[in-house]
This record gives structure tokens, sequence and C-alpha cells, in this order.
């Protein structure tokens, strides 16, 4: 009997137990579904405290905010957040509620330093390819242009950052750096000049062919006003191209200048 009654009382307290918890559950259930937990505000704000330059309510409203679904207690955020960070121009999201019926979204903008490949893709300050429209890019300037393969957009970067700095004693800016396949470099500068470096074979390889051209060209500027190309691969020497580099239509060399006659009359000397 005691056994017995032992049993039933903990079947009871089970049951009970279960009912309680189904009741909470209904209770908290019911509490969510009030109308004063519907999301009616989703707030806009910039994750490093500074004014958002491209992305708005407005962008953001056909594309992003028609995907959370949900209330305050519903609203999955790292769904909320992912949505956000597809969103064109957004680096990095995070999402936080704020009661009774609030989304917080801080975001990250990408900032584009210049475009990638031929597929309009841009390239942003932090080394990251991203899709966005150019023409909201190119606003205030035109961006530089680059091309690798595919993983090098960092590296491509960080190169630039360099090129820059050793191309400034000429007053010369790198305007597109590419990669290629074999892994050489060819920059093209702001006054229209196309610079081939080759590959790296040691990691002092680049600056010392463009320390070898910064000390020539002045030399050449001097006497070929445009130059188009200049192939810098050649351990002692370089390669150019150039639309002043006149060569008479014969293919003859031009024919050299006429010399002085040395005056071979004896001096005349006065008698005293």
């Amino acid at each position: 009997m005691w056994q017995d009654a032992k049993s039933l009382n903990a079947s009871a307290n089970g049951i009970f137990a279960l009912v309680l918890i189904v009741c909470l559950a209904a209770g908290v259930w019911w509490v969510a579904q009030r109308p004063m937990f519907t999301l009616r505000v989703i707030r806009i704000e910039s994750l490093e405290q500074t004014e958002l330059k491209h992305v708005n309510t407005v962008t953001l409203r056909s594309g992003t905010l028609g995907r959370i679904k949900g209330n305050f207690f519903t609203a999955n955020l790292d769904t909320v957040r992912l949505a956000f960070e597809s969103a064109p121009w957004v680096r990095r999201a995070t999402v936080r509620r704020e009661w009774p019926n609030q989304l917080i979204v801080a975001i990250e903008e990408h900032e584009a330093l210049g475009t990638w490949g031929e597929d309009g893709r841009l390239l942003s300050v932090k080394g990251d390819v991203f899709t966005a429209n150019l023409a909201e890019a190119e606003e205030d300037h035109a961006l530089p242009e680059f091309s690798g393969p595919e993983g090098s957009e960092k590296e491509v970067l960080a190169r630039f950052g360099e090129l820059r700095g050793w191309f400034a004693p000429l007053k010369l800016v790198p305007e597109a750096l590419s990669l290629s396949s074999r892994y050489a470099w060819t920059v093209k500068l702001d006054n229209g000049m196309s610079v081939a470096l080759g590959r790296e074979q040691s990691r002092t390889t680049l600056k010392e062919r463009v320390d070898r051209l910064t000390s020539i060209y002045p030399q050449l500027l001097s006497r070929l006003q445009n130059i188009d190309t200049i192939d810098m691969r050649y351990p002692n020497g370089l390669a150019l191209s150039s639309s002043g580099l006149v060569i008479p239509a014969d293919g003859q060399k031009p024919a050299p200048a006429a010399r002085r006659k040395p005056n071979n009359l004896k001096p005349i000397r006065k008698h005293t």
C-alpha cells in the first residue's frame, strides 16, 4: 500500500508539474503575441559612430526590411543580421532588441577604394570585394582599377599602398594595378604610363626596380616627353615605347649633323 501511495503521489506531482509547464508556456505565448510587442521601429545606426553615407531606411526598405519576420520576442536576430549584411554597402551588422517593440541595427559600411576586375565589383579599403552601385562609388572622384587572381585582394591592396609611396618622389600616382595569373605586377600611373614590374624574385625585387626607374626617369623624360610603357623586368636595363620617338618613314636613321671643317690656313704673323 505504501509503495502504491508513493507511486500515486509521484505520478500526481509529475502530472501537476506538466500541466503547470504547459499553462506557463501558453501564458508566455499569449503574452508574446500581444500587439504591443509587434515590431514598430527598426532603427539603423552606424557601428563606428560615424554618419552612414550609403545605407539608410530608404535603400533598405525593399530588399531587407521586408524579410524580417516575427515580433519583439520571436524575431530571429541571426536571420535579421544576415538580411542586413546581404544589402549593398553593408560590411557587417549587429542586431539587438530594445523594449518593448524595437530592433536596433548597427551597421559598418564598406568604404570603396577602387574597382575589382571587369565585372563591376568594388574593392574596399580593408581588402573586401563587394557589389554596389559603381556610379554611387564614383561620386567624388574616379576610382583606381585593380585586378588579380581570386584570393589576392588583400595582397594587391597592400602593394598599392607601397607603390604610392615609392612613386611619390616622381609626383606620380598609381591609378591601376594588376596582378596576372603568373603573379607578375603591372602598374599604370596617372600620367598614362604603364610600368611592367614583373614577378617578385625576392621581397625587395619590386622596390629595387622602382628605385632604378626613379633614378633614371628624369633623364628619360627630358628626351622623351610621352612615354607609353616601360618594362623594368631586365636586370640591368629597361625597355620602353614612346609616341615621342620618331622614326623616319624610309626606316633609315636620321643623317648626322654636318661637321665644321677645320681651318687649315696658317696664322699670319706681324713683323716689327
